[in-house]
């Protein structure tokens, strides 16, 4: 079977729909065959031209049903679902097809107050703090955030996806052909951390790794 990531949470605006295309995108760096799944009404499907992976359209219950039967019967395919939110019962519902659950969220405490919650309504979900600042200053500010507001959660964290105006460009309708070294590397370290996390081998093909890629 083919393995599913969801992107959930209940707070809107934490970066869950430019975290599935990145993912999506480093998986398909690392040779993988990936799957950016669409399931939020409010956002236009996005074009397959020049892309890594394979956007589709799931905004309704028999497109996602589907989808889902379809990455089941790929071996090697990844599937990476965009869950939108403000969705409870859809984040429910996700978190119950996934084999592995992202909960993006920001430096602010309103996003680490939602994301606690989320955190304890999903057990086996992992926090990926996203749009993380990049400045040092900003950065030292919020991990004191964390230590102080979500310490007993440190080890359900994965390393920050830092903010990168150039990831905008993920969510363009027509992707353009070269991207970034900047992108790409941030996409590649976000995929191997999810790789690592389903026991996936991370390099194949002859494809390095973060550090040495080009």
């Amino acid at each position: 079977m083919g393995k599913v990531i969801a992107v959930i949470g209940n707070k809107g605006g934490t970066g869950k729909t430019t975290i599935s295309h990145l993912l999506a995108h480093g998986l398909g760096l690392y040779g993988k065959s990936a799957i950016s799944v669409l399931t939020d009404e409010t956002r236009e499907p996005l074009l397959r031209q020049n892309r890594r992976y394979v956007p589709l359209d799931a905004r309704t219950p028999v497109q996602l049903e589907r989808i889902m039967e379809r990455i089941h019967s790929l071996p090697t395919w990844i599937g990476v679902i965009d869950g939108g939110g403000n969705r409870a019962e859809m984040d429910a519902q996700l978190y119950s097809l996934a084999d592995l659950v992202l909960l993006p969220f920001r430096d602010s405490h309103e996003d680490i107050r939602t994301v606690l919650n989320d955190l304890e309504t999903f057990p086996n979900a992992w926090g990926l703090p996203s749009q993380w600042p990049t400045n040092a200053w900003q950065q030292m500010a919020a991990e004191r955030n964390i230590d102080e507001l979500m310490p007993d959660y440190r080890p359900r964290l994965l390393e920050p996806v830092y903010s990168v105006s150039s990831s905008k460009l993920l969510l363009q309708s027509d992707t353009p052909f070269a991207l970034p070294t900047v992108l790409n590397n941030m996409a590649r370290r976000l995929a191997m951390q999810v790789l690592e996390l389903l026991e996936i081998p991370l390099v194949e093909d002859g494809v390095p790794p973060p550090d040495s890629a080009q």
